[in-house]
């Protein structure tokens, strides 16, 4: 607990400072990233009547199931329900020596340097039908092969910054800025280097400020989502001691989900109450997992606004505070914040009732240094004109 008057360093995160986050579906081709992507959207995206194909990136908005928010609609009976959504862009198949620029590579790149997250697909479903880039399934080979084409790029973009910025010293000595700056992009380079990602490294929060003005590839969050076959998923299998220990040895804590895409596209085929029964034997649709896990990789948490007009769930980053909340409703009650009446979903659930809250105590008013927290329901008072 810091004393009295005594500073705190914020927790600064990798990645840009913004609540409009994208995650992309990254993988070799024919691994099924498409697949799984009109899955996520229920969007065919080769369809023909569709304006762009793989080539170019896909992007659809997908909705977040969470219980918290039926709850609370069912509560107020809004006349207006919106839930929160992740933004998921399909992004052609890299091959290897992308980073060199082989099979588009550079485009297809710096279409990753666009995004927020990974969604790393590799396939582990068998299959003559679907030709494997590589000739043969070998998942731990893939899952190498991807990570050395972002760390590659990374790598060269690095060390362009640190020749330009080392030239334009021209003998001059450093500032304390510079030194930072150019510590840190060495700090990288020697990381990538021995083979390792940007992310895993421990830096100072003025080090990830000015490496997030960089958008590295190898700063992004992954979830690894492992496509197995459709067999293989209903005998309950799971990704395999092969891929999760590569895992834990490369990219340690970062969540693997094993789906097969397949089977999901089968599901959607079905009623609720075949899915239901499906569900309940263990074999049910393992596609909110996979939303969840990138909504969690992209650090957002939910904070909710309720009434008889509307109960809407609202995306902000981890560790923003009320006034950045108030800037995801609208741009103007940021710059004129006042305060938020703040009470936490648990307390509602509790007590049931929005004046029950009150009377117990648990609903807040707090001011801008206020740290929004997954669940809060939220009103905000600010002095913006209409």
């Amino acid at each position: 607990m810091p004393k009295k008057g005594q500073n705190v360093e914020e927790k600064v995160l990798f990645g840009r400072p913004k609540n409009n986050v994208t995650i992309g579906l990254v993988g070799l081709p024919n691994v099924g990233k498409s697949s799984t992507f009109n899955l996520l959207g229920k969007l065919q995206v080769a369809a023909e009547n569709y304006p762009f194909c793989t080539i170019d990136p896909a992007v659809t908005s997908v909705v977040v199931p969470d219980k918290r928010f039926d709850h609370l609609a069912k509560a107020f009976v809004p006349k207006r329900e919106i839930q929160a959504v992740l933004a998921v862009t399909d992004i052609a198949g890299l091959v290897k020596g992308a980073a060199e620029g082989k099979g588009l590579g550079n485009a297809f790149l710096s279409n990753i340097a666009a995004v927020d997250a990974i969604f790393h697909v590799v396939r582990k479903f068998p299959g003559k039908k679907v030709e494997h880039v590589e000739g043969d399934l070998d998942p731990t080979r893939d899952l190498a092969i991807i990570r050395r084409e972002l760390q590659a790029k990374d790598l060269e973009r690095v060390k362009n910054v640190l020749d330009t910025d080392q030239k334009k010293l021209r003998g001059r000595k450093a500032t304390k800025e510079q030194e930072m700056e150019m510590g840190a992009l060495q700090k990288a380079i020697d990381m990538l280097e021995a083979g390792n990602d940007v992310r895993f490294g421990t830096w100072q929060p003025k080090e990830v400020l000015y490496l997030n003005t960089l958008n590295l590839l190898s700063a992004k969050p992954v979830v690894y989502l492992v496509n197995m076959g459709m067999k293989a998923f209903k005998e309950g299998k799971s990704a395999g001691k092969k891929i999760t220990s590569w895992v834990e040895e490369n990219t340690p804590g970062e969540p693997i989900i094993h789906y097969s895409a397949k089977y999901e596209a089968g599901l959607m085929k079905l009623d609720d109450e075949k899915k239901a029964k499906l569900e309940k034997r263990g074999v049910g649709s393992a596609i909110p997992r996979i939303i969840w896990a990138g909504y969690r990789a992209l650090n957002l948490v939910h904070f909710f606004t309720v009434g008889k007009d509307e109960v809407r769930a609202w995306s902000v980053r981890k560790h923003s505070k009320a006034p950045q909340a108030a800037g995801v409703i609208h741009g103007d009650f940021e710059k004129h914040f006042i305060s938020a009446d703040v009470y936490s979903y648990d307390a509602f659930k509790e007590h049931e009732s929005e004046a029950a809250v009150k009377a117990a105590g648990k609903l807040m008013t707090k001011g801008k240094d206020y740290v929004v927290q997954d669940g809060d329901i939220m009103f905000i008072k600010h002095n913006a004109r209409k």
